[in-house]
């Protein structure tokens, strides 16, 4: 076993996704030493790159596998995980969802795509900074601590992201499959905070027509 798995192992941090910082920590000696040291892990198959400057240990050392919400967020710290990703994953929509997409602070969308662990999504949206991660709740699974945006949070990052107009129930029923029950939980406390979280006034009238169908103002 190499050098470098050893001390990740030893040192806990095998079910984690790291950072250079990380195996700077871990690795005494210049930079050349770690570079090398990484370089044999990765040759040997038992590190894996997923972008520069992000590595993982490989299947047979970890606990479980790593789930694609948390290399997510590894990715694009401070990002969650929203549209039909985080609607699908509510058991919202009936379709699998082959994309892991995100919503970010920053102003340029990304995409990042890995043979194993698929493809990866960042979007920006015209939300109120304040607002951010309002409706977004920590999930948790095998011990990963994921972002994920509620469903009612992720169905208007999705308006919000297609610049969608109210057009009536049809592409939320017909269009997503979205079932009448799961729109039902929405409450009118949620289409308040709703409200605040998005700049343009396109959202807020989709959330008034949705309001209005919902029996909710």
């Amino acid at each position: 076993m190499n050098t470098l798995t050893n001390k990740i192992i030893e040192q806990g941090l095998a079910n984690r996704v790291l950072k250079v910082s990380q195996l700077k920590r871990l690795v005494t000696g210049g930079a050349q030493r770690r570079y090398s040291l990484v370089n044999r892990a990765i040759k040997t198959g038992e590190l894996s790159r997923f972008q520069r400057g992000l590595y993982m240990l490989n299947e047979r050392f970890r606990d479980y596998p790593c789930h694609p919400f948390v290399l997510a967020q590894a990715i694009e710290p401070g990002s969650y995980v929203s549209f039909e990703t985080a609607l699908a994953y509510h058991g919202w929509i009936p379709e699998a969802v082959f994309t892991t997409a995100s919503v970010i602070s920053g102003r340029k969308s990304r995409q990042f795509e890995h043979k194993k662990m698929g493809i990866f999504n960042f979007q920006p949206l015209a939300v109120q900074r304040e607002y951010f991660l309002e409706l977004v709740n920590r999930h948790q699974i095998n011990g990963q601590t994921m972002l994920v945006a509620k469903p009612c949070r992720a169905l208007m990052d999705l308006v919000c992201l297609r610049k969608l107009s109210w057009e009536g129930m049809d592409w939320l029923l017909g269009g997503l499959r979205i079932d009448p029950e799961s729109l039902a939980a929405i409450t009118g406390n949620d289409i308040k905070i709703l409200k605040l979280i998005y700049k343009h006034k396109r959202v807020k009238s989709y959330l008034s027509y949705l309001s209005r169908e919902l029996d909710l103002d």
